[in-house]
């Protein structure tokens, strides 16, 4: 099983596949992930493989970070991430081959949504709002959230309005279209949470198995 790759996503496109069908797709940059710890059941209770990625002054890391990468003899990397998990042959320095992963291949991408500052129950919950007629003032308010005498109180997990976006967000089962090591990118079918630039963990799906499309 792979270990995974941290990425940085690129922006979107669209992919033709040898039927001439049109795919809308991700491209994702993985290149220059390097393993920097591998964590065992005996030293620290659980199976993990810790990497590095994107190259950093050293100014702008602390030490007790700058002193864990060199002890791994890797240059100083600016994000680190975890994936759990026992790979085999894995030792810490070694750079994480793109050919890990192939074309039919699903895959989990993992990142953080576009904030969209403050939103109503509307915008956010996608509440259906109040009638817009009749003098109504209510439009798209969230009227009554409670209740005097029973319950009481307001439930959990009301819709109330509140920051949206920012949020940890899964995508799961996109397949992989292109895989390109001369550039260092993966190219996935659909979209992915974040904006252009923003950093992205890619993972062997968990709920689905590996196909290829080659098979198919």
């Amino acid at each position: 099983m792979a270990i995974g790759f941290i990425g940085t996503k690129l922006g979107m496109t669209r992919v033709y596949d040898d039927k001439g069908v049109m795919h809308p797709a991700t491209v994702i940059h993985v290149g220059g992930n390097v393993v920097v710890q591998v964590k065992t059941q005996e030293k620290e209770g659980y199976c993990a493989v810790q990497l590095g990625y994107l190259d950093q002054k050293e100014s702008r890391l602390s030490k007790p970070v700058l002193g864990h990468q060199k002890k791994a003899g890797v240059s100083p990397k600016r994000e680190l991430r975890e994936f759990r998990g026992e790979f085999e042959g894995v030792q810490p320095g070694a750079p994480v081959e793109l050919t890990s992963f192939e074309v039919g291949q699903f895959v989990d991408v993992i990142g953080v949504s576009k904030g969209k500052g403050f939103a109503g129950i509307v915008k956010k919950h996608n509440a259906q709002g109040q009638p817009e007629s009749h003098g109504s003032m209510m439009h798209r308010r969230p009227g009554a959230i409670g209740m005097r005498s029973t319950p009481g109180r307001i439930w959990k997990n009301q819709s109330m309005p509140g920051h949206l976006g920012c949020e940890r967000k899964t995508i799961q089962n996109l397949r992989i279209l292109q895989v390109r090591p001369e550039d260092g990118v993966l190219v996935i079918t659909g979209a992915i949470p974040g904006s252009r630039g923003s950093i992205v963990l890619v993972r062997t799906a968990k709920k689905k198995k590996a196909a290829v499309a080659a098979k198919k």
